[in-house]
């Protein structure tokens, strides 16, 4: 039974960083063998999942980063062959991101590793904490 006292709220504060770092390890650990960061595998599926090109600044909105955070995540990627960029010709200040043939395999692969940590991070919960957590985190996130 949750009691609102401020050790009460330490100790979530502490779960929820220690959870964080765990997530983290894990994601490091799983997409080194594919030669990518955490970010850079975010970045990825992120492109990967819009409708259209994203320009840059759109990206750095979508990681919620400042826009300077993003070029040298995409200069890794379009280094490894796996993102490319383009001027955009409806505004040619800004640029467009594509995924290469390269970067749309390993974006797959990308979510089959990230699923996989996921599933490790959250194998003692039931499918129902799992999808009571998400509601709760969903809430937060969203008040934010």
């Amino acid at each position: 039974m949750w009691v609102d006292t401020e050790e009460s709220e330490g100790r979530l504060g502490e779960l929820f960083l220690r959870l964080t770092h765990r997530a983290r390890a894990l994601q490091i650990e799983r997409f080194a063998p594919l030669g990518l960061t955490p970010a850079q595998a975010r970045a990825l599926s992120v492109i990967g999942r819009c409708d259209r090109p994203p320009r840059m600044a759109e990206l750095a909105e979508k990681l919620h980063v400042v826009p300077r955070a993003v070029t040298p995540l995409v200069d890794a990627l379009e280094e490894a062959g796996l993102v490319h960029r383009r001027i955009d010709p409806e505004n040619r200040r800004s640029t467009l991101l594509t995924l290469t043939e390269r970067g749309l395999r390993l974006r797959r692969k990308v979510y089959e590793t990230r699923t996989a940590a996921v599933e490790e991070l959250f194998t003692p919960l039931t499918p129902d904490q799992r999808a009571t957590l998400l509601e709760l985190l969903e809430t937060v996130d969203e008040a934010g």
